[in-house]
């Protein structure tokens, strides 16, 4: 029997294949434009693999969507109401980054929650943005985070909130020895 998250991955390797078949590229076109090989996309496509939230995102800035409203496009249909166990969970198999989808994308609006969780140590990388001059505020519920916007480099902890808008690589490192859990509001320009 498959798992949720299978399925998931299923729909959103087919949402990826239909997204190249739209814009008319081959893999090693999309590889090109993306940094990501040719490889793992076709992996991806194939739900052969889940793709990490650094290859999420370089996806999401070629096609010019948040991660948010990628995964959106492989729910069933968005609802006004998303129950706590209706909410999307996705898991990055290769950092220790969980994200739960907590209020719904819809296309008529520009702002989303998503709720973050990275283990002790854990550590996500971004070298750009999904969309550039993205707006996010970043809620510290438990833990401790570091986080770094291009240059600069912010220690949050417990309660703490940054606001930032988004044009270059960002990376989020929970640098304590427990589980850092916060809420990111994201709205699109």
């Amino acid at each position: 029997m498959r798992s949720p998250e299978d399925a998931l991955d299923t729909r959103l390797g087919a949402r990826l294949a239909a997204l190249r078949t739209q814009h008319g590229w081959s893999l090693g076109e999309l590889a090109d434009r993306s940094g990501v090989s040719r490889s793992t996309l076709s992996r991806a496509e194939r739900a052969e693999i889940s793709p990490t939230a650094a290859v999420l995102n370089r996806l999401c800035h070629v096609y010019g969507r948040t991660m948010s409203q990628l995964l959106s496009e492989v729910e069933a249909a968005p609802a006004p109401l998303v129950r706590a166990a209706g909410q999307q969970i996705w898991r990055d198999p290769g950092s220790g980054f969980v994200r739960r989808s907590v209020s719904p994308p819809h296309a008529g609006l520009r702002g989303e929650l998503v709720e973050g969780r990275l283990t002790p140590g854990a550590c996500i990388a971004y070298d750009r943005p999904p969309v550039a001059g993205l707006e996010q505020h970043l809620w510290v519920l438990d833990g401790a985070l570091e986080v770094t916007v291009g240059e600069q480099a912010h220690e949050l902890d417990t309660g703490d909130c940054l606001r930032m808008r988004v044009f270059g690589p960002t990376r989020f490192r929970c640098r304590t020895d427990v589980e850092a859990r916060y809420v990111l509001a994201v709205v699109r320009p």
